[in-house]
């Protein structure tokens, strides 16, 4: 049984987070509430690395399309005059499509911080994933404004920042897909693990 101090998660700074200079704010953001950074790499990632970062599965792919339906639903647009199709299954894959290639557009941050339940407080810190429902004062409520409304009407995946864990299952196989072997450093934080 591991200690609660040593909880781990996974995050990635995503391309318009590390292009709009914001690596350093994000690590601050983590730092100031006592968590540590354990892994840090900025990369320039593959198709490949990113396309299996992203689950294949039918039923997630056709949910991608689904929650795309219910946005232009919402916004009284037209999906079968954009997509050719009002089918969720269709439509999923183009959906995954633009989030690879965002992925894939700039060079990356892929960290993992550790700390008292650091899943849940790192998903606090980064804000809801929809940035325009992010509460002021969350990483993603302060530096976006993005929604899924204007990125459908873009052709393009939502910019949101950052990408978090959201179970320590997902944080475990993500930090292992993502850091494979790497030793993740161990220290102490003065005034935090004294």
């Amino acid at each position: 049984m591991k200690h609660p101090k040593e909880e781990k998660t996974y995050v990635m700074v995503k391309p318009d987070g590390v292009m709009k200079g914001l690596v350093g704010e994000i690590i601050t953001r983590f730092e100031r509430r006592d968590l540590k950074i354990v892994a840090l790499e900025m990369f320039k990632p593959t198709h490949e690395q990113i396309d299996n970062h992203y689950p294949k599965d039918p039923a997630w792919i056709t949910r991608l399309g689904q929650k795309t339906l219910n946005t232009y639903e919402k916004y009284g647009y037209d999906a079968l005059a954009d997509f050719g199709t009002t089918e969720a299954e269709k439509i999923g894959p183009e959906i995954r499509k633009w989030l690879v290639n965002y992925m894939t557009s700039a060079p990356l941050v892929k960290m993992v911080v550790e700390g008292v339940h650091a899943v849940d407080v790192v998903r606090k810190i980064a804000g809801d994933t929809m940035p325009y429902k992010a509460d002021m004062g969350t990483i993603r409520g302060d530096f976006s404004i993005d929604s899924p409304a204007l990125a459908n009407k873009e052709k393009r995946a939502v910019m949101n920042i950052v990408h978090c864990s959201e179970t320590p299952e997902e944080a475990e196989h993500e930090i292992k897909h993502w850091f494979g072997n790497t030793t993740l450093h161990d220290y102490k934080r003065f005034g935090v693990d004294e």
